[in-house]
């Protein structure tokens, strides 16, 4: 079973920058993949899974308000990857992070891309810390 992987967190320092990658363990057949919904989670030690940024093809990508004017979420169907530029980072934004796979029916232009059991895919997550 073809699984999603993410890689590229790391400690830095505040104001930093990272750039997480998602991808999937194999090939993931073309059509299948640019009709997927992608989003960006996290989850802080004692906290809930929330969303950070959804993003599907031919529609605007959404943000949390805390993520906002900070993070960028981009998809490249060619090579079936995900990517969330992360910049000016604060402590707060330490976190697990996780990219996950949802239906474009029922996610695309909803706010329902913000509940973690909207999805069908997760990765194992990737640690992003943010010392002050």
């Amino acid at each position: 079973q073809v699984q999603l992987v993410e890689s590229g967190g790391g400690s830095v320092q505040a104001g930093g920058s990272l750039r997480l990658v998602c991808a999937p363990s194999g090939y993931i057949d073309r059509y299948v993949y640019s009709s997927w919904y992608m989003g960006w989670f996290r989850q802080a030690p004692g906290k809930e899974r929330e969303g950070v940024a959804g993003i599907v093809d031919n529609g605007s990508p959404t943000y949390a308000d805390s993520v906002k004017g900070r993070f960028t979420v981009s998809k490249d169907n060619a090579k079936q990857t995900l990517y969330l530029q992360m910049t000016s980072l604060k402590p707060e934004d330490t976190a697990i992070y996780y990219c996950a796979a949802g239906p474009r029916n029922r996610l695309a232009g909803t706010s329902a891309w913000r509940e973690p059991t909207a999805y069908f895919e997760w990765g194992q997550g990737t640690q992003v810390t943010v010392s002050s």
